[in-house]
């Protein structure tokens, strides 16, 4: 199996490949057409030179092939003819042979051939001109063709130079630069294709790495973070944060599953031991099994409440929490919760209270409020069990004589509900923590007398459901405040 780093490797080097071969072929062109062209042009040059330098003279009756090696015409030199060899036609033309420059190895052509070829068809006309045609099979020759005046500046002749042009199209000088050249950048482009492979492939292989030991199961695993990067960077930032999530994930899970393993085995224990005791002879015991029988409802009913709530909290996970909204005032409900718990606070000697805006009422006296203040979006049976829950929580914690105040206050766009209590507070390593399932300030509290730990995580689950926010403030000694916020009808959640 290829690995991704082999993979990116072999497609940076065939990208780079296709993309220097394409433009070693347009360099190629490129170059050929501008060394023609310049070969054109020193060409012409050089016929127009040697034109303007035989302007006037008296020419030989049969012109021999010019070189530069023997300068055969004297006074005509230049560096940029070669041995190619020139000729110089005198006109009229006649019906004769007409020796060709040296790049034909001298040969004599027809003049009727001869003025067939548009260099010579255009220097007749007195326009200097070049052309490249192929001779002797395969050989590639660059003519150029330029008219030579008398003095009274009639056409007099035609100098005829010609060179032979490289069967490659460019020198061997050329070929090998470029070649030289293409070479240096394969191996340029290898160098940094392989470093940028590794650039790539090093982070996604410790991604790689690290997600196949979460999923054995080792969640400690941080996957590398140096690469220079930026996205990959950021998608290992990214896959740590969720590596983190996942252990805290776990680790609260186990947490939970403990918690409700004890939770159940508590009651179950006291009500198999019931159970045993009534087996072994105290069920024909009346006044004996009364107790154990009470003992046993209670555990009973205190399964089934840790079974509802738990039922609670899975479907508000699961956003199936069945909810029937509507316009409540919330002050209303609030007088009619302490109502409820009115006698429980008495029997603790503790006072209830509600407060809203510049009103204080008794609670015992649920006067409903007539306008359509403090109304919120919310069903009435879950919000009740809201204040159930915060109320029994504050007076579990409340001390003799103290006061609980239920504080209501109508905002902008929703409307604040804040329980306030007197008891001994929270302290504050603890309280981020207070509405995680199953936690108690206090470990050494019984399960009876401190609940089941699950009244305040019930309480911040209905409240998000409703769309709504809570938080907690306290202080040791001086009590505890849970409040809490729920939209208005025509209201956005805040």
């Amino acid at each position: 199996m290829n690995t991704i780093r082999f993979r990116l490797l072999l497609n940076t080097l065939i990208v780079l490949t296709l993309g220097m071969t394409l433009a070693t072929v347009l360099v190629w062109q490129s170059v050929s057409r501008l060394y023609i062209n310049t070969q054109r042009a020193n060409l012409l040059a050089q016929a127009k030179l040697i034109s303007t330098a035989l302007q006037g003279e008296i020419l030989p009756v049969n012109p021999q092939p010019y070189s530069q090696l023997s300068n055969i015409a004297p006074g005509i030199h230049t560096r940029l003819l070669t041995d190619g060899g020139a000729v110089v036609v005198g006109l009229p033309l006649s019906d004769a042979d007409v020796q060709m420059p040296l790049a034909e190895q001298n040969a004599a052509i027809p003049t009727s051939e001869l003025v067939q070829r548009p260099e010579i068809n255009s220097a007749l006309k007195g326009i200097p001109a070049t052309a490249v045609r192929r001779v002797l099979g395969s050989q590639r020759v660059l003519y150029a063709a330029a008219p030579i005046y008398t003095n009274n500046g009639q056409i007099a002749s035609i100098i005829y130079i010609a060179t032979p042009l490289p069967a490659t199209g460019l020198p061997a000088n050329i070929i090998l630069q470029l070649m030289g050249a293409m070479f240096t950048a394969m191996i340029l482009a290898s160098l940094i294709g392989g470093y940028l492979a590794q650039q790539i492939a090093h982070p996604l292989e410790g991604l790689a790495n690290a997600a196949k030991a979460i999923a054995n199961g080792d969640l400690e695993i941080q996957a590398p973070t140096d690469s220079k990067i930026k996205e990959l960077q950021g998608l290992s930032q990214t896959f740590n944060s969720m590596t983190e999530s996942l252990r805290l994930s776990n680790e609260a899970k186990k947490a939970f599953i403990a918690d409700i393993t004890h939770e159940l085995r508590t009651p179950l224990t006291v009500i198999k031991g019931t159970i045993e005791t009534l087996e072994d002879g105290a069920l024909d015991d009346m006044e004996g099994r009364r107790p154990l029988l009470t003992s046993m409802g209670g555990e009973t009913d205190r399964l089934i409440r840790l079974v509802k709530e738990l039922l609670i909290l899975t479907r508000a996970d699961t956003g199936s929490l069945q909810l029937e909204i509507h316009p409540v005032n919330l002050l209303n409900l609030a007088k009619q919760r302490c109502e409820n718990l009115s006698l429980l606070a008495t029997r603790q000697g503790v006072n209830l209270n509600t407060l809203c805006d510049n009103f204080t009422s008794p609670t015992k006296r649920s006067t409903e409020v007539p306008d359509k203040r403090f109304l919120v979006l919310a069903d009435p049976d879950r919000i009740s069990q809201v204040f159930d829950n915060l109320l029994e929580n504050a007076l579990r914690h409340s001390p003799t004589n103290s006061t609980i105040t239920i504080k209501i206050n109508e905002l902008a766009n929703g409307v604040e509900c804040s329980v306030n209590d007197e008891g001994t507070g929270i302290p504050a390593k603890h309280l981020p923590f207070i509405f995680q399932r199953f936690y108690r300030v206090d470990r050494s509290r019984n399960r009876k007398d401190g609940g089941t730990g699950l009244g305040l995580a019930i309480v911040q689950a209905l409240i998000h459901a409703h769309g709504g926010h809570i938080s907690a403030q306290s202080a040791e000694g001086k009590g505890t405040t849970i409040t809490f916020w729920l939209p208005s009808p025509g209201s956005s959640n805040d």
